[in-house]
């Protein structure tokens, strides 16, 4: 959602002049954050009216420390986080949360370090962020930091904190790690704590607004956001792929890409049939996308791999092949039939009408750039057509 000049004018946060100073160091423009704060409560689907509660939010020097612990990860989730929607503000915020323990991020190492995480931890209520699997098998020795096993870092920092976000399919649900044969024994977070909020923002790598609004979300309002059965925040991920599409016009014609760099693929057509996940998945890529909203996987050519489902890379893979059964339609059925269905139906009626032969010889010849209509044969060239 947009804001113009007049609506950011008019919301009166209470913005202190040292944090309009600290704005002004970073060459951030008032208006600059205030459409910052306006896009993080739309995609929180908030009002817009709570525009100004987030800012006041994300300005007040009254922050509850961050502690971001990091287990069987590559960090692709920390480098999707520092890549947020509009990177001098989305660093801003960074600065300004008080992220006290990140291994990646911060300068401090060794001593000095467990120094600053115990300090945090002796403070109440500070928001807990794990990346990564936490392994459990051998003793938790496939993944220690200072000597210690990740089972009993993550179990030392749950006690204290006010809320929980694993960040990424790995913290989420396992991940990689957790895929079969799993030789670490590795699980998501959710497995070994309890009692303590929890959200769950998963993908491989999640898309970084949706970490940052989770964070923005708990600022604001003292509370993780709103969650489905999967603990994952319905902002986020309350609709399937496959539904906010922009390729979903062509899956309901019944026109879908048969291989790569084929003319359908070329078009746009969907990409079911080249392995996309989409019909399955729950998560914003096509509304949010990634590299400030420039573009995400299914508009650059590839289909979704599901990376944010729990399991994906067992349920999802191969990932080029197409899924067997569709959830959420009311019935079960495949994508695949459901295609099928509408291009019977759209055939039945030209039958009907005793033209369909007709229409398809014309569709053809303009594809291939004749003027008559060829005759029917192998070599006749034909329109792109669904086939099982």
């Amino acid at each position: 959602m947009r804001y113009d000049g007049a609506e950011l004018d008019a919301l009166d946060p209470n913005l202190s002049e040292g944090f309009l100073e600290k704005l002004r160091s970073h060459n951030v423009s008032r208006r600059r954050f205030l459409a910052y704060c306006a896009g993080l409560t739309s995609l929180l689907a908030l009002p817009v009216s709570f525009t100004t509660s987030v800012a006041e939010a994300l300005a007040a020097t009254d922050r509850p420390r961050v502690i971001w612990l990091e287990f069987q990860d590559c960090t692709g989730c920390t480098e999707s986080f520092l890549r947020s929607d509009d990177p001098d503000v989305g660093q801003l915020i960074l600065d300004l949360i008080s992220l006290d323990y990140h291994e990646t991020l911060m300068a401090a190492a060794g001593d000095q370090a467990e120094a600053a995480k115990a300090t945090a931890m002796a403070s109440s209520g500070y928001l807990l962020v794990v990346e990564g699997s936490i392994p459990n098998g051998d003793g938790g020795g496939a993944c220690t930091i200072a000597g210690r096993a990740a089972t009993d870092l993550l179990a030392e920092a749950a006690k204290g904190a006010g809320g929980i976000i694993a960040v990424g399919t790995c913290a989420t649900f396992g991940g990689i790690p957790r895929a079969r044969p799993n030789p670490t024994s590795a699980a998501g977070v959710g497995d070994f704590v309890s009692g303590v909020p929890l959200v769950n923002v998963s993908g491989c790598p999640p898309i970084a607004d949706n970490i940052t609004a989770t964070i923005a979300h708990y600022l604001s309002f003292g509370s993780l956001p709103p969650t489905d059965g999967l603990s994952r925040p319905l902002f986020a991920y309350g609709d399937r792929i496959h539904d906010d599409c922009p390729r979903r016009g062509h899956y309901d014609a019944g026109q879908f890409a048969l291989a790569f760099g084929d003319e359908g693929h070329s078009d746009g057509w969907c990409l079911y049939r080249l392995g996309c996940k989409g019909p399955d998945t729950f998560n914003n890529c096509p509304e949010i996308r990634w590299n400030s909203g420039t573009s995400w996987p299914v508009q650059a050519g590839h289909g979704c791999i599901g990376c944010s489902q729990p399991e994906f890379w067992d349920t999802m893979t191969p990932f080029y092949s197409t899924l067997t059964d569709v959830h959420g339609f009311g019935v079960e059925a495949t994508a695949n039939d459901i295609g099928l269905g509408v291009v019977a139906g759209t055939a039945g009626l030209f039958v009907v009408h005793g033209v369909g032969k007709s229409i398809q010889h014309r569709v053809a010849a303009r594809h291939a750039g004749a003027t008559d209509a060829p005759t029917a044969g192998p070599e006749a060239p034909r329109d792109r057509e669904v086939r099982s």
